[in-house]
């Protein structure tokens, strides 16, 4: 087996990976910060909790964007 095969669906290269991660990143920059403050407070989380993980989400959403432009993954 090579190392091109032993990579499989896992590679970053592969379609359903570019897609999965594309996917992802929406979900946490838009997601993030608006639905997921909204359910943590209404499971009775303390509302700055609840904003910070928001914040968070967006943080890590917009890291993610940026290393996929890095690797032009987003054009």
């Amino acid at each position: 087996m090579s190392e091109d095969e032993s990579a499989g669906i896992f590679d970053i290269n592969s379609k359903f990976m570019r897609t999965s991660l594309l996917i992802i990143t929406v979900l946490l920059i838009f997601a993030g910060p608006t639905y997921v403050p909204y359910v943590l407070i209404s499971l009775n989380i303390y509302y700055w909790a609840s904003v910070l993980v928001g914040l968070a989400l967006l943080i890590v959403g917009l890291v993610l964007l940026w290393f996929l432009v890095r690797k032009k993954i987003v054009q």
